[in-house]
C-alpha cells in the first residue's frame, strides 16, 4: 500500500513539474516572439517614414547641418563626379584663409591666361584683368565661375595644382573618405575627380557651420559687377543657378553642378524655424529634377525634426580643490548641446543632470575635464557635454601654507 501511494505521489510530482516546464516555454517563447514583434514593428515604422519618399536621383542624402544627423539617405556612399559643387570645397579653402588673415576680401586679384581659359560656367574675366577677392567670390558662389575659382585658386596657392593639393587635405580631415579632387572648379571630365553624396554633405555642413557669412553670397539672385580692362569697362550680371531661391522660400545656398558626365547635382541649404537642413542630390537625370528631389527632401526633413538646444552660457559654481594653492576652480561647459529628435518625441522633456566630483586633489590645468552635463529623454541618455576647469590650480608647497598661515593670523 505505501510503495503504491508513493508511486502515486512520484507520479503527480513529475506530472506537475512537466506541465510546468511546457507553461514555462511557452511563455518564454510568446515573450521572446512579442520582443521580436515589437523591435520589426518599431524598424518597420522607421523604414515606412523614409519609404514614402520619392528621389528620382541616384543617389542622395539629408543631414541636418548643427548635429550632422543623417535624416535620409540613398546610395550616399557612391563616388560619383560632382561636377561645379566641387566649388564648395574651393570657398571652404578661401574662407580659412580669410579666417587666418592671409587674404581680405579687399585684396585685388590678376586673371591669368590660365583662368581665362576655363570653359563651362564662367563670368569672362580677361587675362590681366583685376577683381577684389570679394567680388570672385561673388563670382563663384553665385555664377558658378569657372575662370574665378582658377583665379583664387591661384592667389591663394600660387598655381591651381597646390591649390588642388590643399582641397584633397582638406577633405581627409573633414573625413571624406571617398572622395578626390583633380581641380578647382569640377569642369574635368577624369575619373579620379569624384565624391559622396555624404562627403558633399560634410563639405557642405563644414562651409555653413564655421562660415555663415557664405549666406550673403548665396542668396544672391542677381547683382552686377563691372570688368575693367584695356577695352575699357562693362556690365556683367552675374545671375544665380540655384533655382531654389526663388522656388523654395526657406533656401539659402548652397551650389549647383552639371557636365555630361556628373548630371544635374546640387547641394541645397535651407532654414526654417531655426534648423538648417543640407540636401545633397547627385547624378539626377534634368535640371528640373534635381531642384524637386531638393525640396522634396527639405520638406520631410521640417516636417520630422524638432531641435533642441542647449547654449550652456550659465555659470557652474566652482569646484573644491584640495592640496592647492587656491582652495577652488572656475568650470565652465564645453559647448552648446544640440540634439535633433526625429521620431516625434516632445523634447521640452529632454532633462539634463551635471555629474561632478565635490572636490578634486590639486594640482588641476585648465581645459582638464572637471565633469559632464548628461542629457536624456524618458530615461534614455541620448548626449553629454564636457565640463572644463577654466583656470589651473598648481600643487600647494610648505612656502605655501605658511603664507595661508601667515595671512590668516596677521
Amino acid at each position: 500500500m505505501k510503495l503504491a501511494v508513493h508511486k502515486l505521489i512520484a507520479f503527480l510530482l513529475c506530472t506537475a513539474i512537466f506541465t510546468g516546464s511546457v507553461f514555462l516555454f511557452s511563455s518564454t517563447a510568446v515573450a521572446e516572439g512579442e520582443t521580436e514583434n515589437v523591435e520589426e514593428t518599431e524598424q518597420a515604422e522607421g523604414n515606412e517614414k523614409t519609404s514614402n519618399i520619392n528621389i528620382a536621383a541616384p543617389s542622395a542624402i539629408l543631414i541636418e547641418a548643427s548635429t550632422g544627423q543623417t535624416i535620409y539617405e540613398k546610395d550616399a556612399q557612391v563616388r560619383r563626379s560632382p561636377a561645379s559643387i566641387t566649388k564648395i570645397m574651393t570657398l571652404l579653402l578661401i574662407f580659412d584663409h580669410l579666417q587666418a588673415g592671409k587674404i581680405h576680401l579687399t585684396d585685388e586679384v590678376m586673371t591669368s591666361a590660365h583662368a581665362k581659359s576655363m570653359g563651362g560656367s564662367q563670368v569672362f574675366l580677361e587675362e590681366g584683368e583685376v577683381q577684389t577677392v570679394d567680388t570672385l567670390i561673388k563670382c563663384i558662389a553665385v555664377a558658378s565661375g569657372n575662370d574665378a575659382s582658377v583665379a583664387m585658386a591661384e592667389h591663394i596657392a600660387g598655381a591651381e595644382e597646390e591649390f588642388v593639393a590643399m582641397m584633397n587635405e582638406k577633405a581627409e580631415s573633414l573625413g571624406m573618405v571617398d572622395t578626390h579632387f583633380e581641380d578647382c572648379c569640377g569642369l574635368t571630365n577624369s575619373d579620379n575627380h569624384y565624391t559622396t553624396a555624404k562627403d558633399v554633405a560634410l563639405m557642405s555642413r563644414a562651409l555653413i557651420t564655421q562660415y555663415p557669412e557664405i549666406y550673403q553670397y548665396t542668396k544672391i539672385w542677381m547683382e552686377d559687377i563691372t570688368h575693367t580692362t584695356q577695352k575699357g569697362s562693362s556690365q556683367f550680371t552675374l545671375s544665380s543657378t540655384n533655382k531654389l531661391l526663388k522656388q523654395y522660400p526657406y533656401t539659402t545656398g548652397l551650389k549647383t553642378g552639371s557636365t555630361d558626365k556628373a548630371k544635374y547635382c546640387l547641394s541645397a541649404t535651407a532654414n526654417k524655424d531655426g534648423i538648417d537642413l543640407v540636401a545633397v542630390v547627385m547624378a539626377a537625370p534634368d535640371y528640373k529634377v534635381r531642384f524637386q528631389d531638393a525640396m522634396t527632401l527639405l520638406n520631410f526633413g521640417f516636417s520630422v525634426s524638432s531641435l533642441y538646444t542647449d547654449e550652456n552660457k550659465e555659470r557652474l559654481e566652482a569646484r573644491k580643490v584640495t592640496g592647492g594653492v587656491s582652495e577652488e576652480a572656475e568650470i565652465v561647459y564645453k559647448e552648446a548641446f544640440r540634439y535633433l529628435d526625429v521620431e516625434g518625441n516632445d523634447i521640452n522633456q529632454i532633462q539634463k543632470e551635471l555629474r561632478l566630483p565635490e572636490e578634486v586633489e590639486a594640482p588641476v590645468r585648465e581645459g582638464d575635464i572637471a565633469g559632464k552635463a548628461v542629457y536624456t529623454l524618458h530615461g534614455r541618455e541620448i548626449g553629454s557635454v564636457d565640463i572644463l576647469f577654466s583656470e589651473s590650480v598648481e600643487k600647494a608647497t610648505y612656502r605655501d601654507y605658511v603664507k595661508k598661515v601667515f595671512t590668516l593670523y596677521f
